[in-house]
């Protein structure tokens, strides 16, 4: 038995591909699932707020989820790393099913006001926090090293699949039944996540890599940051990826549909533009899933970050749809790439021991901190227009890129053959 309390199975003496391993199946599996289910379930929300409350009270209610999902994220870290990832992802996972299927129930014999759909954005953010840093501290407890590069691009792939898929399947559920079809589908979503989360098989880590379980949870955080701060690749790496998502985030959301509105693009213009980023990040990621590994993968990821802002400047100045098209799949090929080499190298580097909490760091900019840009980069169009905000944003990006470059033991990391 492990300190966490569920039986795993003993590390794998053999490296069996990742594509072939069922075990990474069911994993991978699992979190498409969570991944379609958030998505249909941000749909049903969406419709239930606007149809219940005011225009101000529908952005409340879309907001309010990202604020415990950012304030706890590190707490998840430290949670997962106390218990164990399997278990904290499997506790997660079902209380996001409980709590969609009974807003599902309830929505079927009368109409909730605004404020519970609030309380439920609210659990529903907070219940994230847990389940993002752990789901990602899973693979490499279920895979061997060599394989992880492989696991993310086929991690990377899988979350294009599920981006295309969620929308049509959200929105055709909640015209055919309204919000409550659309709960119903997400509720379904996380329940066969769940099953296939409990046939996920995790390695036993040997007891020097349990030390620090039994420390209160603040010295345990203080520990994890700690750790980074002083790791030679991880700290330059997550200042990579930190920075990086500060100046691409913006643009990338809320910048592409401002461009296109302003350029007469209408909608169209906007789902090429976005189309081209989701297919060259798609295509990354299948490159990653394909090869396995990538030579000189510190090095490749940093310049990948500098191409595709560039690519992203490029984006604010385009003087068609088929130019911002081109670009965004210039943005989609080059910042995938770096995207999933970076997600593969933090799980290369990282001691199994702090893996939920150094996730956390990484997950903490992506899903908590970069959403903040959004309002700060539309405010910044009004005042000063597309191309500026475009090229500024893109500076700020590729300097992440650049401070990766500078560091010399980043530059030379490499993926486990």
């Amino acid at each position: 038995m492990t300190t966490t309390g569920i039986r795993t199975a003993p590390a794998p003496v053999s490296e069996k591909p990742a594509h072939r391993d069922g075990n990474v199946l069911r994993w991978l599996s699992a979190y498409t699932a969570s991944m379609v289910g958030d998505s249909v379930y941000f749909v049903a929300l969406s419709w239930a707020a606007t149809r219940g409350g005011s225009p101000a009270q529908a952005g409340l209610v879309l907001a309010v989820g990202s604020v415990p999902r950012a304030a706890l994220m590190l707490g998840g870290g430290v949670i997962a790393d106390r218990f164990g990832p399997r278990r904290v992802v499997i506790g997660s996972d079902a209380v996001r099913c409980a709590v969609i299927l009974a807003v599902t129930a309830l929505l079927l014999v009368t109409a909730p006001g605004i404020w519970l759909l609030v309380l439920v954005a609210l659990v529903f953010g907070a219940v994230d926090a847990l389940f993002l840093p752990s789901v990602g501290a899973l693979p490499p407890r279920i895979t061997a090293p060599g394989q992880l590069g492989r696991v993310q691009g086929m991690r990377g792939f899988a979350q294009r699949v599920a981006t295309v898929a969620a929308a049509p399947l959200g929105g055709f559920a909640v015209a055919l039944g309204g919000p409550a079809a659309g709960f119903g589908v997400a509720g379904a979503l996380f329940a066969v996540s769940l099953v296939l989360l409990m046939a996920v098989r995790v390695h036993e880590l040997p007891p020097d890599e349990r030390a620090g379980a039994a420390d209160g949870v603040r010295s345990q955080l203080v520990g994890g940051l700690r750790y980074i701060r002083r790791h030679q690749v991880l700290a330059p790496l997550l200042l990579v990826a930190a920075v990086m998502e500060l100046g691409f985030a913006g643009p990338a959301n809320i910048g592409v549909v401002l461009l296109a509105e302003e350029r007469g693009w209408g909608a169209p213009g906007m789902a090429w533009t976005v189309g081209g980023f989701g297919v060259g990040a798609g295509a990354a990621a299948l490159l990653l899933a394909v090869r396995g590994r990538i030579g000189r993968a510190g090095a490749v990821q940093a310049w990948g970050v500098v191409v595709g802002s560039v690519a992203l400047a490029a984006i604010g100045f385009a003087p068609s749809v088929a130019m911002a098209a081109v670009a965004g799949l210039c943005v989609g090929l080059c910042t995938g790439l770096g995207g999933a080499l970076i997600a593969a190298l933090v799980q290369t580097v990282t001691e199994p021991a702090y893996l939920g909490r150094v996730t956390s760091v990484a997950t903490l900019f992506t899903v908590g901190i970069a959403p903040m840009t959004y309002p700060v980069a539309g405010a910044a169009i009004g005042a000063w227009g597309i191309e500026p905000v475009f090229a500024a944003s893109a500076a700020v990006s590729a300097a992440g890129g650049v401070l990766g470059l500078c560091s010399g033991a980043l530059r030379h990391a490499e993926l486990p053959r």
